[in-house]
């Protein structure tokens, strides 16, 4: 096999198939032919990043769901984000995350910043 772009998703799958069988067969990656087989895979990695990308999580779903995995309610983030009102409007979309909000949520429930500023 001669590594080049894979172009369609029958070059995709049997790339798939060709290092499933390489990665069975127990090679090293220090060898050529490992190195050949890191090579597919930015191939392969590349070709999913285009057809088959993943959409960014909803920072405000993600903010919901963190909260609810802690326990936590609106009233809980009273004193560090605003008033009842605020964080309700912020948590219902209708008050935009600042930085500082996206700075403390990433503290205080341990949210990625890439999420909370997508």
């Amino acid at each position: 096999m001669s590594p080049q772009l894979i172009k369609t998703k029958k070059q995709y799958l049997s790339y798939l198939n060709w290092v499933a069988v390489q990665l069975d067969k127990g090679v090293k990656p220090t060898t050529p032919l490992g190195e050949k087989i890191q090579l597919v895979l930015l191939l392969i990695k590349h070709y999913e990043d285009i057809h088959y990308q993943i959409p960014k999580p909803d920072p405000i779903k993600v903010i919901k769901e963190k909260m609810r995995e802690q326990g936590l309610r609106n009233k809980d983030l009273v004193g560090e984000v605003g008033s009842k009102g605020y964080v309700s409007a912020i948590l219902n979309k209708k008050k935009p995350l600042t930085l500082d909000l996206a700075k403390l949520f990433h503290e205080k429930l341990q949210i990625p910043a890439s999420v909370l500023l997508s």
